[in-house]
């Protein structure tokens, strides 16, 4: 407690926000291409109702799974960085 590591640049700021979106950016995608992998056979063939809502449940919750992890590596990756050490 009480360690001033020193402000951060306007550079450096600007890198966090680039950074966040892009984690936010590519874990969208990446949620939206495991939910149509999931759901998409609900698309192309004539499922039971049951069986295309448990499609929905399961693509949904696998595409929020994803989201979460895309966005925690890469802003953890990103945290990590020997040039982001806030120094």
């Amino acid at each position: 407690m009480g360690h001033n590591r020193g402000r951060r640049t306007q550079a450096d700021r600007d890198a966090i926000t680039i950074e966040i979106g892009y984690a936010f950016v590519s874990a969208s995608f990446a949620a939206a291409l495991v939910f149509c992998g999931v759901y998409g056979p609900a698309l192309a063939f004539d499922l039971y109702p049951t069986a295309e809502g448990t499609l929905v449940v399961a693509g949904g919750l696998l595409a929020a799974v994803v989201f979460v992890l895309r966005v925690t590596h890469l802003l953890w990756r990103f945290a990590r960085r020997p040039e982001n050490d806030g120094r």
